[in-house]
């Protein structure tokens, strides 16, 4: 009999996705500023997006008042924002355009869960597991959340800026173990980055699953280097978190 008490997710990737892509909505709100949507300028965008953010340094903050926190987290994302636009092209009244884009993903509106989302969590939830979210999300991710319908699921939502630490690194893990009372070992993490999921649910001691849709989408079922348990769908997961 598995010995998982508890079942951990990462959120944007693995629980829901953007709708469309961050380019997209990105242009949407920059056409009142005069920012011409074509098939170049969306590639181009969604490009310096995935640099921008892959260069961003960790969403730690050394600040505990809430209030600080979030404003952390506003100029935490300024930075990634600006420097898509200056990749691409900056226009005037970026300010305004940066804090309507920014407010605009703090609620469900473009964000949508995956197909299986809600059956699989509910169905965990029914087994008697215990669930959590361990993100580097920020704290617009609790009225995503809600807004999404899947908050009164979780037990815990353990995020980097309100941990003082982000994934990969272990501390991150640690605490949201600490908030269910569980050894590493009772706990699973299921995410979509190799790197930030897999390798820091390893370094912490937790059992760690690979979600690859693309793998699925493309028809290949390639293993993972190094081995690690993947699946293609949440609805997978049951019958895997039963053999460890």
């Amino acid at each position: 009999m598995s010995r998982v008490k508890v079942i951990f997710f990462d959120a944007a990737g693995t629980l829901f996705h953007v709708k469309g892509s961050v380019g997209e909505v990105y242009l949407r709100y920059a056409a009142k500023y005069g920012v011409r949507r074509t098939d170049e300028s969306l590639t181009a965008l969604n490009a310096a997006f995935r640099r921008a953010f892959h260069e961003a340094p960790p969403p730690v903050f050394a600040v505990n008042d809430p209030t600080e926190i979030k404003r952390c987290e506003r100029l935490w994302w300024f930075d990634i924002v600006h420097n898509v636009f200056y990749r691409v092209g900056m226009f005037d009244q970026f300010d305004e355009y940066f804090e309507e884009v920014f407010q605009a993903f703090g609620g469900p509106e473009h964000w949508a869960l995956y197909p299986e989302t809600l059956k699989a969590l509910k169905g965990l939830k029914g087994s008697g597991l215990e669930l959590g979210i361990i993100s580097n999300f920020d704290t617009r991710l609790f009225n995503v959340l809600r807004g999404l319908g899947i908050a009164e699921l979780f037990d815990t939502v353990t995020i980097s800026s309100l941990a003082h630490a982000a994934k990969p690194a272990p501390q991150i893990f640690r605490l949201a173990l600490e908030k269910h009372a569980v050894d590493p070992e009772e706990a699973v993490h299921v995410g979509d980055s190799s790197a930030d999921d897999v390798e820091g649910a390893r370094l912490a001691r937790l059992h760690a699953v690979l979600i690859d849709r693309q793998r699925m989408d493309s028809g290949e079922r390639k293993p993972s280097a190094p081995p690690v348990p993947t699946i293609d769908t949440l609805d997978e997961l049951p019958r895997l978190v039963a053999t460890l």
